[in-house]
């Protein structure tokens, strides 16, 4: 069988073709939309691996154009997505996707395994010259994949100082910039960095690192594609998420825990602005609950356990101030992250969301991808402190 790689990212590009390879696949791998359609007609591949974020010409430009020949029109095409990026994946199923993964949360033999079941409901039967299955392949998820993952996350771990090192360094020259020029160009480049770190972590297992990875990557796209978003808040948010990633680096040795859904508290008494921060919340697969009255909500907070809170401040009966003070009375909620969400942007609002207890502020309007990120890092931060006692 043959198996085409479409990566601009010539070290994840190399992985899977390697894995491929030694799974009984005939691998050619392409940097970009342009040679892949190239390879496609000339290498004749029975399924195509394809990356959404290409430069140039986008993974959907290459769907369209495959779908459109009648040599490659049913060939099975696997694509790599953004977990955040749900519209880029619709286009990509309406495109005439096969399968979309998530780029962050698909290790190799997840991907090998996607890849052969698209070829088996594509032809009747394996082609006359080569087998279908290499017999490497009959045990899957046996002590030779465990070798080979257990190697890409040790390969990984060792790169981190050095990705860290990188990721600050355009963080800092980001912050110096004076002029949207050059802050767009350091939001590229940051861009390109975490793309390629999502990738890389879901390859190795690293989850939280590819979670965390993936969202940020989803923020900066935004940036990147809207630059009048890049403005104080959602700068100080991309600085909080890289100044994170050096503590999950910190921590990425330790195992993994499978751990239930965050649960959240949404106090706000606009119903549109509840369900603009559960929307976001939603992306990051948390679970909320929403409510209106300020009163009401300090009787849900004692009889269920939250991980995160949002509060709005100018609320009737109760400011967010006054439940934020009393929130931090309960014995339970202590440490639990509080942020507030709300149109007051001046200072002194800033200074009373840290007196009255709260962990983060965040100013309406607020991007959807900047409030689940900050999410993420509050909650993965948060179930970090246990391991820390």
């Amino acid at each position: 069988m043959k198996i085409l790689i479409i990566e601009d990212d010539q070290l994840v590009a190399n992985i899977y073709r390697n894995k491929f390879a030694v799974e009984g696949f005939e691998a050619e791998t392409a940097p970009n939309g342009e040679v892949g359609l190239e390879l496609v007609q000339s290498f004749r591949p029975d399924a195509v691996l394809l990356d959404l974020v290409l430069p140039n010409m986008s993974g959907l430009d290459v769907i369209r154009t495959i779908r459109t020949r009648l040599d490659s029109e049913k060939t099975p095409i696997i694509v790599f997505s953004n977990t955040y990026l749900s519209q880029m994946v619709q286009d990509a199923w309406k495109a005439g996707a096969t399968k979309c993964l998530s780029k962050s949360s698909s290790t190799p033999r997840i991907v090998i395994d996607a890849v052969r079941s698209a070829i088996k409901a594509n032809t009747s039967s394996p082609p006359a010259d080569k087998p279908a299955v290499a017999p490497k392949t009959q045990q899957v998820g046996g002590e030779e994949d465990e070798e080979f993952q257990a190697q890409l996350r040790e390969d990984f771990i060792a790169d981190l100082p050095n990705t860290l090192v990188s990721l600050r360094t355009i963080l800092q020259a980001l912050s110096r910039s004076d002029n949207e020029a050059a802050r767009l160009k350091q939001i590229q480049e940051l861009y390109r960095q975490t793309h390629s770190l999502s990738s890389n972590a879901g390859i190795a297992g690293a989850a939280d690192i590819a979670l965390l990875a993936d969202a940020l990557e989803a923020l900066l796209k935004e940036l990147q594609d809207k630059p009048k978003n890049i403005n104080v808040s959602t700068l100080r948010t991309v600085a909080s998420a890289v100044d994170f990633m050096g503590v999950l680096f910190d921590n990425v040795s330790s195992p993994s825990r499978h751990l239930p859904p965050a649960e959240v508290l949404v106090v706000d008494d606009e119903a549109i602005s509840r369900r603009a921060v559960t929307f976001a919340l939603e992306k990051a697969q948390m679970k909320s609950l929403a409510v209106e009255d300020p009163v009401k909500a300090v009787d849900f907070l004692t009889q269920k356990r939250f991980d995160l809170i949002f509060l709005d401040v100018d609320m009737p009966n109760m400011s967010g101030f006054e439940l934020c003070t009393k929130i931090r009375t309960l014995p339970q909620y202590a440490r639990t992250p509080v942020v507030f969400v709300t149109g007051l942007n001046d200072l002194e609002s800033r200074a009373n969301s840290t007196m009255s207890g709260g962990n983060d502020f965040i100013a309406k309007p607020f991007l959807f991808i900047e409030l689940t990120l900050k999410a993420l890092i509050l909650v993965l931060r948060s179930r970090l402190l246990p391991a820390k006692k």
